[in-house]
């Protein structure tokens, strides 16, 4: 195509490169855009909507991220093929395996583990939490609704709504104490005579929670956009595990496409669903988060878990479940068996932080730190590229170093502890469902969120002097 009609309106409130994402999502999604369509280049749509450059070079990184465009090297960008495959409406946690016998002395932890908590807002907190108390509000010490406080699930469901596109109403929503406690009383809604498949490499200690419950489980291959449908379409399971935002531990960024194709698989058979795992995508640096796989899903399909643990502290263990309207209705009953395992008070806290603006000022905050962070590890690996290529960065608090050459990862993991730095094995990760082979590439895991940046420079150049 010669040009795009985007009329462009700097009074309307949204930024001008999300305008123009806007315009070219949209046409595509209805067709108007056809699949293998040639778009302008950023500079000839610049020139021609009479803005800069990078305006346009950010919408048009937000399609590639999400899946609608794809960059063909020496050609331009094309608009992906997505038609035929699904009903588009409008409509860490702890992330660490277990390490067992005794952990020496490192001078620096590059734990996929952790936040960084010396920025976290005591002081607005403590105010809160006082303010809250002063009130005297005897029923906060009663028991309250079992799905949660009404009050913060009507906040939650704007937050949602707003900021990943989920579109849920609060009574469909369900407050619990950390994601364990949610895979609990899912395995209880649900039943245990389904069978789950999760990706691999995943997150363990879900695979672990899930097996320990008593679920028969299937790993599914993955490739370079998340899990392999047709794989898990021969595995018998009817439901399937994912992190499509930002995918623990391998950091992938699932495409438009493959999220359709997963709802396309969903939607084949009565009685299937996708546990949406949506655990920091709040943390993206580069355009805005990508929307959440929910707000996709027209046919309620989709089940959908999150959290704040990464995002303000793990000890506040407020996570919360969005279920699809049928399902809610044939659990409603099962769900007044159990009660609320969040303090109500604490539940009014989170409240009070999220209304009054507090949460998106600390989220923009750690936004900024994190991205100084990432950037300052990126910079000290830098030396290293020719002997290794760094993936799932630009998202998240971590990022993956995969060397090739024959080099192990017992080897690399050695390396580092003799200069005093721990890092951490991909291969902690994996479920036993990989696919045979000699594996080519060693690859370590570096998580820099607990770490400050004076001690990410150096960590970084002890890592080159031992790895490179």
């Amino acid at each position: 195509m010669q040009e795009l009609t985007i009329h462009l309106n700097s009074k309307e409130g949204l930024p001008l490169y999300e305008q123009i994402y806007r315009y070219i999502k949209e046409d595509i999604r209805t067709g108007r855009i056809p699949a293998k369509e040639k778009l302008p280049s950023s500079r000839a749509l610049a020139a021609y909507l009479e803005v800069s450059r990078s305006t346009v070079d950010l919408a048009y990184g937000q399609l590639l991220s999400e899946g609608y465009l794809e960059s063909v090297p020496c050609k331009g960008y094309y608009a992906c093929s997505i038609e035929e495959l699904y009903r588009l409406t409008p409509a860490p946690e702890i992330r660490e395996p277990e390490v067992s016998g005794e952990t020496p002395h490192y001078d620096y932890d590059f734990t996929p583990n952790g936040i960084d908590l010396e920025n976290f807002p005591y002081g607005i907190w403590r105010k809160i939490s006082r303010n809250i108390l002063l009130e005297d509000k005897k029923e906060l010490f009663r028991l309250g609704d079992p799905k949660g406080e009404r009050e913060l699930r009507e906040t939650i469901s704007n937050y949602l709504h707003q900021a990943r596109g989920v579109n849920c109403s609060p009574d469909q929503i369900v407050l619990g104490a950390g994601n364990d406690y949610l895979l609990l009383l899912l395995s209880a809604l649900l039943g245990t005579d389904h069978r789950i498949a999760m990706e691999t490499p995943t997150y363990k200690h879900a695979f672990r929670i899930f097996r320990q419950l008593g679920f028969p489980l299937s790993t599914v291959p993955m490739d370079a956009w998340g899990m392999e449908v047709e794989e898990l379409g021969k595995t018998g399971a009817d439901i399937a595990y994912v992190m499509p935002s930002h995918q623990y531990p391998l950091g992938i960024v699932m495409p438009i496409k493959r999220r359709l194709e997963l709802l396309s698989w969903a939607e084949e058979q009565e009685g299937r669903y996708l546990i949406e795992d949506d655990y920091d995508s709040e943390f993206r640096y580069r355009g805005k988060p990508v929307p959440a796989l929910q707000g996709a899903d027209s046919g309620g399909r989709v089940i959908y878990i999150g959290t704040f643990s990464k995002s303000i502290a793990p000890a506040i263990r407020i996570s919360y479940l969005v279920l699809p309207r049928e399902l809610l209705q044939a659990c409603e009953g099962k769900l007044h068996l159990f009660s609320s395992t969040v303090s109500r008070i604490d539940q009014m806290i989170l409240n009070t932080f999220i209304k009054e603006g507090h949460f998106e000022r600390h989220l923009n905050r750690m936004r900024t730190l994190y991205s100084r962070k990432h950037d300052a590890l990126l910079l000290g690996l830098r030396p290293l590229l020719g002997s290794c290529r760094i993936a799932g960065e630009r998202a998240g608090v971590h990022l993956l170093l995969k060397f090739s050459g024959g080099i192990t990862e017992e080897e690399l993991i050695s390396r580092a502890g003799e200069a005093g730095v721990r890092v951490y094995p991909l291969s902690a990760y994996e479920t036993g469902g990989e696919k045979k082979g000699k594996k080519t590439e060693a690859v370590v895991i570096l998580g820099y969120a607990t770490l400050s940046e004076d001690q990410i420079r150096d960590a970084a150049g002890r890592l080159v002097s031992v790895w490179r």
